[in-house]
């Protein structure tokens, strides 16, 4: 075996795709020194997304000061490529779920403001590119929040400006943007994400996900009652029809609602990674492709990166073989196209020690180690 590509999301909670990565390329140099291993951490748009964009490309990382959903003051930091032009940042890092405690984790008041913050550090900065990770998010805004720090202001019906929250969504009788920064009109922006659901509605923004954020079933009509109506005021002052559009539900309809005020287009996360990670050049001449994350399951397949992976390997027919900590509908997975899907697990473990990263990272160092003894076995020498 001369050629094997890793190509991991992370195991969330457990351990991060860079670090899963470099494991697993020790572990199969270990067993076959002189097989080329191309370590590629993937992500679908969620945790981990830059990370896995800035592993193939010269990057700075920056620091500046922003607020959280509940617009508490942090410091967060995101990535300048090296010529300067594009940043490359996670909503989740300033606007994300992990950021608050269970107990004050709700969607109808939490912003995206401090994204918008990050966004306006980089134009000063000269960036006018920006790859912008939708997953993760702790909001429910439609992007206010971080269009408000860029200049745009959501007014009532007596035009008194409004705190750009999920809560206020409902009030937004008319939209200021005369004074939005002006740099966004030279700016493109690439909205990354991992699902297709609407703006609004059952598989909606708030119906699917806002209980995930600590909604409550009532708090959840409050919120897709503002999305139908702050759609309605889009089409009406904005002339664009964001109701229907897949992947404008993602992060709280921030997906959707950043679409027309900005240079924007919604793409699927794990495409476009794989896309700047140059997956295709990389599948030349591979013999095997090891991909994993934490939970693999029938869903995988359905817009995730465990799912891109594999399509794309099929087109060159090289095999694919995926590890994760916990393993359902095997023989589903395998009938998409997996060679094999196994756990990593040795034994039962309770909830914690599974998720313990020296612990994961062990298990995953003598699985990868036992699956390439297995294919080195067979192989042509």
């Amino acid at each position: 075996m001369k050629k094997i590509i890793l190509a991991f999301d992370s195991f969330k909670g457990s351990a991060s795709s860079l670090e899963i990565s470099e494991v697993a390329q020790q572990a199969i140099c270990s067993e076959m020194p002189t097989c080329k291993v191309v370590s590629l951490p993937i992500a679908d748009g969620g945790e981990g997304t830059m990370q896995a964009i800035c592993s193939a490309l010269q990057t700075t990382e920056i620091a500046c000061h922003a607020h959280d959903p509940l617009m508490n003051p942090i410091e967060t930091t995101y990535r300048i490529t090296a010529d300067g032009t594009t940043a490359i940042l996670e909503m989740a890092a300033t606007s994300g779920l992990p950021l608050l405690p269970s107990e004050l984790r709700t969607p109808l008041y939490t912003s995206t403001y401090g994204t918008g913050e990050v966004v306006r550090d980089a134009l000063q900065r000269g960036c006018r590119r920006f790859i912008l990770g939708l997953g993760g998010s702790a909001t429910n805004d439609a992007g206010t929040g971080m269009l408000s720090a860029l200049g745009v202001r959501f007014l009532d019906k007596c035009g008194n400006a409004l705190q750009p929250c999920g809560k206020n969504l409902i009030k937004v009788d008319a939209i200021d943007d005369t004074q939005i920064n002006t740099a966004l009109c030279r700016s493109t922006f690439t909205l990354i994400c991992d699902v297709n659901n609407p703006f609004y509605g059952a598989d909606g923004a708030a119906f699917v996900f806002a209980p995930q954020k600590g909604a409550s079933p009532a708090d959840v009509l409050t919120l897709d009652a503002g999305l139908r109506h702050y759609a309605h005021t889009l089409k009406l002052q904005k002339g664009v029809d964001v109701s229907a559009m897949a992947g404008a539900g993602a992060a709280g309809g921030m997906g959707g609602g950043l679409i027309p005020f900005l240079q924007a287009q919604l793409k699927p996360g794990i495409e476009t990674i794989l896309e700047l990670l140059n997956y295709r050049e990389a599948l030349q001449g591979a013999d095997l492709v090891i991909t994993g994350e934490g939970h693999i399951d029938a869903q995988t397949t359905m817009g995730k990166a465990l799912g891109g992976v594999l399509k794309i390997a099929k087109e060159y027919q090289v095999p694919v073989v995926a590890l994760g900590g916990g393993v359902e509908h095997v023989h589903q997975l395998n009938e998409l196209g997996f060679t094999a899907v196994l756990s990593i697990q040795a034994s039962p473990v309770d909830l914690s020690q599974a998720m313990d990263k020296t612990y994961t990272l062990a298990n995953l160092e003598r699985t990868v180690k036992q699956v390439v003894r297995i294919v080195n076995q067979f192989s042509p020498q």
